[in-house]
C-alpha cells in the first residue's frame, strides 16, 4: 500500500508541474460553424501561445507581472505552492517507506513520516483543484454566456485535465497514507 501510495503520489507531483507549466490552460472555441481555421490560442499561467495551421507556433510570457488579473496571480501563486508541497509530500513518503522497509523499532517515527506525507499529499490535491476547477468553471459560464462575444470564447485546455487527474492522484495516495 505504501508503494503504491508512492507511486500515485510521485505521479500526482509530475502532473502537476506539467499542469503549471502548460499553455494550454484555456484554448480557443470554435463556434458558429466557422470550419476554416487558421489560429488556434492557448492560454496559460505563464504565456500565450498562438497555432497558425497547425505548423507554427508562437509563446509570448505575459510582460508584466502586474499587470495581469487578481484570480490569474492567485492561480499561478497557488499552483507554485502545490508543485513545492508535492516534492516535499513525495520525499516524506520515500523516507517513511524506506525507513519502513529496514524494520526495527521505529515504527512510530516511521508513522509520523507516513502520516506527514499523506497530510501534505492531501493539501497538494486541494491546492491543485482550487485553481483548475475555477478556471473551468469560469470557462463554461463564459462559454454559454451570450454577452461574451464568440472570437473570446474559449474552451476547456489540456492542462485543466492534467489538473484533475494529478489532484485525484494526489488525494488517492494522501488518503493511502493517512490511513496508516
Amino acid at each position: 500500500l505504501q508503494i503504491t501510495g508512492l507511486i500515485l503520489g510521485g505521479a500526482g507531483m509530475v502532473g502537476t508541474l506539467a499542469a503549471t507549466v502548460m499553455p494550454q490552460w484555456r484554448v480557443s472555441a470554435y463556434v458558429d460553424g466557422n470550419i476554416v481555421v487558421f489560429e488556434t490560442i492557448w492560454e496559460g499561467l505563464w504565456m500565450d501561445c498562438v497555432s497558425q495551421l497547425g505548423v507554427r507556433l508562437q509563446c509570448k510570457f505575459y510582460d508584466s507581472v502586474l499587470a495581469l488579473p487578481p484570480p490569474l496571480e492567485a492561480f499561478r501563486a497557488l499552483m507554485c505552492l502545490a508543485v513545492g508541497l508535492s516534492v516535499v509530500a513525495f520525499l516524506m513518503a520515500i523516507v517513511g517507506v524506506q525507513y519502513t522497509h529496514r524494520g526495527g523499532d521505529r515504527a512510530r517515527g516511521v508513522s509520523v513520516f507516513i502520516l506527514a506525507a499523506g497530510v501534505a499529499f492531501l493539501l497538494t490535491g486541494t491546492l491543485v483543484l482550487i485553481p483548475v476547477s475555477w478556471t473551468g468553471g469560469s470557462i463554461v459560464r463564459d462559454f454559454y454566456d451570450p454577452e461574451v462575444p464568440v472570437p473570446l470564447k474559449r474552451e476547456l485546455g489540456a492542462a485543466l485535465y492534467v489538473g484533475w487527474g494529478s489532484t485525484a492522484l494526489l488525494l488517492a495516495a494522501g488518503a493511502m497514507y493517512c490511513h496508516f
